[in-house]
């Protein structure tokens, strides 16, 4: 049985993936309390990049928001991992991007909307955030955008 999280992704013809193993010394979520922070997600798709580059020259705009929204996805799925269930979500606290940038490129606010729209959709008023959206030289494995969540949880019944 899915929970109202998962029906809203559903909706939107989407599915939680597997949780993206790590690719370094590190866990893809770790709980504290009533807090999930996450590793950065890259928006890896069955175990790969759809698209390398920056963003701004190899890749466009509108690639870079789609992917934010994978790395959405797969922040989904570590919080689900640590939390057990998206409906324990209260709320979204805060969401840090990496946009892996051409030098002229300064879109990197849209880009992370890809990520934050999602979340705002799927858990309403519980997905808007706080946000910091950062442009960078680049990252792992080349990938366009990197985004890591910190979610409160609701108390365990």
């Amino acid at each position: 049985m899915t929970g109202r999280v998962e029906a809203a992704l559903a909706e939107r013809g989407l599915t939680l993936p597997q949780v993206v193993p790590p690719l370094a010394a590190y866990q893809p979520a770790v709980r504290s309390g009533v807090y999930v922070y996450t590793a950065g997600q890259l928006p890896m798709v069955d175990g790969k990049l759809p698209v390398t580059g920056k963003v701004g020259a190899e890749v466009t705009p509108e690639e870079a928001k789609d992917l934010a929204r994978v790395c959405a996805l797969n922040g989904l799925a570590a919080i689900k991992s640590v939390a057990g269930d998206l409906d324990r979500i209260a709320r979204v606290v805060k969401v840090v991007g990496f946009v892996a940038s051409a030098p002229d490129f300064t879109g990197q606010p849209a880009v992370l909307n890809g990520a934050s729209e999602l979340l705002a959709e799927v858990l309403g008023e519980a997905g808007v955030h706080a946000r910091s959206a950062v442009g960078v030289a680049v990252l792992p494995l080349d990938a366009p955008v990197e985004v890591e969540f910190q979610v409160e949880l609701l108390p365990e019944a």
